[in-house]
């Protein structure tokens, strides 16, 4: 949860629920999730860092620039870092369940991809061609559901989308377990998602 520390917001990863944990079952190991959580706690401290910085930072607009400029790498380092810690705080959250998802949200993956088989399809379709993300989200101009490629961690949807399953394909989600076997990894994440967290998700963004 976000603190005041003179008044700049910090931020922190929660620890790990013991629900993550469930996933060894498919082979996505306790060590792989010990050492992701590392790399969302850096993407916290680095968020919190650059924060202080900014507010610390005299703002002149006469030396900001588009090609180097403190202000520019400041602003877009920050989109990288918090983009990081918000991406890993909804994959931690949407994972270490199983079974299928239900009601209003299972109506739309069967309305929009034709049923949730072919959903599962086309996100590990999505994930093995993109670079660090595949995401699931819920349009709220069109009032539907997309699986969108991420390529970084500030490479994000689309404006007005509200991501619901995030599948990390960075080699650090699966190396240690997996190899180079990105698909095998898919394969595995997609039987432990925690289609509750999800549900809220799309709950709250379809109201």
């Amino acid at each position: 949860m976000p603190t005041e520390t003179s008044q700049v917001r910090l931020i922190e990863a929660a620890p790990l629920p013991e629900k993550i944990y469930t996933t060894e079952k498919v082979g996505i190991s306790r060590r792989t999730h010990d050492e992701h959580f590392k790399l969302f706690q850096g993407y916290a401290n680095k968020t919190n860092e650059i924060r202080k910085a900014l507010a610390e930072f005299e703002i002149d607009p006469s030396k900001a620039n588009q090609v180097y400029s403190t202000i520019r790498s400041l602003k877009v380092d920050y989109t990288f870092a918090y983009g990081g810690y918000v991406n890993h705080k909804l994959y931690f959250d949407i994972l270490g369940g199983e079974g299928e998802p239900t009601g209003k949200l299972r109506d739309m993956i069967d309305r929009d991809f034709g049923s949730l088989e072919n959903w599962q399809k086309d996100l590990k379709a999505t994930g093995v061609g993109g670079r660090g993300w595949a995401w699931l989200a819920y349009d709220r101009e069109e009032k539907g559901l997309f699986n969108y490629i991420g390529d970084a961690q500030n490479t994000f949807a689309m404006w007005n989308t509200v991501p619901l399953v995030g599948l990390d394909v960075y080699e650090h989600a699966y190396y240690l377990d997996f190899g180079t076997a990105r698909a095998s990894h898919i394969d595995a994440f997609l039987k432990v998602i925690d289609w509750g967290a999800v549900s809220k998700r799309f709950d709250t963004a379809a109201l």
